[in-house]
């Protein structure tokens, strides 16, 4: 069990600082940038979601290409989730500046989006929600670099959200990812942004065990692909948005006395917002660090905020998308809510702040 959060560094080693660091000529960057980056005349950014740090130390057997990289963890940002990470990754901003603060967030009364998919209950509202509304910072510091992402992805409500404007690159399989790249790179593109979502999706479905390792050696040889294919001088660097933490069965009822100072939820297992009705936001804080406080931190809006985890104050628009009072899981643990629920039941979780989930690997070769 964590013994206390994991907070960003939001002034330094984390991911919304990556790639403003990367963008331009790449002299004078921070310390804790991978030394091979220096000076770089050509880099490509491999965003594999779901790679902790953590994970990757305790299997480096499998990573070989990975773990000859320099460089080193960095923070992630909060909730440590991917609508959220990728946000800061691509605006280069904090999530209290770009407002994607969770993967469900309140956006308007009674309207639960769920980020990724962008719809609420009554279905698909990427007309009624207009994601470049609800994210106006412009990508990439309005670098414009190309993309190279599921071809799938091309046109959703998120990807209009965090990449609007970017010229998309579609792949279906791995190998086409590296083939994309490689001709960006051929093509004289001094900054190449790719994402690979697969050992993300391994881990929620099968857990940490030997099929998320077959995936990790997979993502490693994909690595080896990429420095092998984009040419001699050219720099990789991968980074990730989030660890994981494999929760399995451990999925936890909310008290009936929570539940009944409570409205509505939203939010993600690990990192789950109360929405108090009128009146009892400190009734509902208390209830729930009473019967919850020995799984998770139980906060408030207010403590989110002041504390800084989610990287300065909020203006009163992307305010209101929080709840009152949120479960933010210290144990491997995750919090119901009926309402929350994908394709298949979820065996790995993210959005805390422990560790396993907030230290993410930024490192870098030279091809």
């Amino acid at each position: 069990m964590a013994e206390g959060p994991v907070l960003p560094d939001y002034g330094g080693a984390c991911v919304a600082n990556v790639v403003p660091a990367l963008l331009g000529r790449r002299h004078d960057l921070p310390p804790w940038a991978p030394a091979p980056l220096a000076g770089a005349a050509q880099a490509v950014l491999l965003v594999v979601d779901g790679l902790g740090w953590e994970q990757l130390q305790e299997r480096r057997h499998l990573a070989p290409n990975l773990c000859a990289m320099e460089g080193g963890p960095i923070t992630t940002v909060v909730p440590s989730t991917t609508a959220t990470a990728l946000t800061s990754l691509t605006t280069g901003r904090a999530p209290a500046q770009h407002g994607i603060v969770g993967y469900r967030l309140l956006a308007g009364p009674g309207q639960v989006l769920n980020v990724l998919r962008w719809t609420t209950p009554e279905g698909d509202c990427r007309v009624s929600i207009a994601p470049e509304r609800m994210q106006p910072l412009e990508p990439f510091l309005g670098a414009k670099p190309p993309v190279v992402t599921k071809a799938e992805f091309a046109g959703t409500g998120f990807t209009r959200a965090h990449l609007a404007g970017s010229e998309l690159r579609g792949w279906r399989y791995p190998s086409t990812l590296v083939a994309h790249v490689a001709d960006l790179v051929r093509d004289g593109q001094n900054f190449v942004y790719a994402y690979y979502p697969g050992l993300d999706t391994v881990a929620h479905e099968h857990g940490l065990g030997h099929i998320y390792e077959a995936e990790l050696a997979a993502v490693d040889r994909l690595v080896g692909d990429l420095l092998a294919a984009v040419g001699a001088g050219t720099v990789v660097a991968v980074v990730s948005d989030h660890g994981q933490v494999e929760v399995g069965e451990r999925v936890v009822p909310v008290h009936p006395e929570v539940s009944a100072l409570t409205a509505s939820l939203s939010g993600e297992g690990r990192f789950r917002w109360f929405h108090a009705w009128p009146g009892q936001a400190d009734a509902l804080r208390a209830a729930a660090a009473l019967h919850h406080g020995d799984l998770a931190w139980a906060v408030s809006r207010a403590e989110v905020v002041a504390g800084g985890w989610m990287g300065g104050p909020l203006a009163p628009d992307v305010a209101a998308r929080l709840g009152d009072v949120a479960l933010v899981a210290r144990a491997p643990v995750a919090f119901v809510d009926p309402a929350d629920r994908g394709p298949f039941e979820l065996v790995c979780r993210h959005g805390s702040l422990t560790s396993a989930e907030m230290w993410v690997p930024f490192v870098a070769a030279r091809a």
